[in-house]
């Protein structure tokens, strides 16, 4: 099956909407069967992740609050009164939907990451989907986030398969993604994918170039519970605009796994 992971930007400029247009043409194009969306809006009448399962016929899920906090007073009127979160889109149906909240000394708020099982008619599996704090003053949460996150993907060791789809602000050699390392496989590393590819490239004209610790970096991220048996066959990133617009500042992560 294919997995991604992305990280969209929600409302955040440039013109969200156009931007949507080319998240979903990508994601149509790539043809995945789960998807993990940060920076995902949601309303209280819907989500982006829903309105990306509309589109290819999949099922969805919400958590909110996640990073980054939105804009107060928002940017422009479409910011306003919408909600940070990560979400889950899939093929198959997504039960036993829970949020977790990540540690924070820092923020006033804590990022949640939703964890769920995704119900495969032959083998059900896990699924976390969280991003994570990023500003170098913060790296004590940014580092509780991921041991956070390493005691969620390595819980029930011997149960189903689990991965984890995540916007980790920090690439495999940062300290920050050490605890990860201690529990899970990068099916980056298994499938054999380019050791130059980034995910947040300052080729992007609205790439965030003040984020020093993360830019240029492959720090979106799709890991698996070590021990699940799992085999990575590809896994790469789509590095081209939509109409001559990228979609996001980040670019999606793509892993075609299986598992007995």
């Amino acid at each position: 099956m294919r997995l991604v992971t992305w990280n969209v930007l929600w409302r955040f400029e440039p013109d969200w909407r156009a931007r949507e247009a080319g998240i979903l043409t990508t994601l149509e194009q790539l043809e995945p069967d789960v998807i993990g969306l940060q920076e995902c809006w949601g309303t209280a009448e819907t989500s982006q992740a829903h309105v990306v399962a509309e589109h290819l016929g999949f099922h969805a899920a919400f958590v909110s609050p996640s990073l980054p906090p939105v804009p107060d007073p928002p940017e422009h009127p479409d910011q306003a009164g919408v909600l940070m979160g990560v979400g889950l889109v899939s093929r198959w149906p997504i039960r036993d939907v829970a949020s977790h909240g990540l540690p924070v000394s820092h923020r006033q708020v804590a990022p949640t990451a939703l964890a769920a099982r995704i119900d495969h008619p032959e083998t059900p599996f896990d699924v976390i989907v969280a991003a994570t704090e990023w500003e170098p003053d913060f790296a004590d949460d940014h580092l509780a986030q991921t041991r956070r996150l390493a005691e969620l993907l390595a819980a029930a060791s011997s149960g189903p398969p689990r991965f984890l789809l995540a916007d980790l602000n920090c690439d495999a050699s940062q300290p920050e993604f050490d605890p990860l390392a201690a529990v899970a496989d990068d099916t980056w590393e298994l499938a054999g994918g380019d050791p130059e590819a980034v995910t947040l490239s300052s080729a992007v004209p609205f790439a965030p170039l003040e984020a020093t610790k993360e830019i240029d970096r492959r720090i979106d991220h799709v890991l698996a519970r070590r021990g699940a048996g799992v085999v990575a066959d590809a896994a790469f990133t789509v590095d081209t605009p939509v109409d001559g617009l990228f979609p996001s500042d980040h670019f999606p992560v793509v892993a075609d796994v299986r598992f007995p």
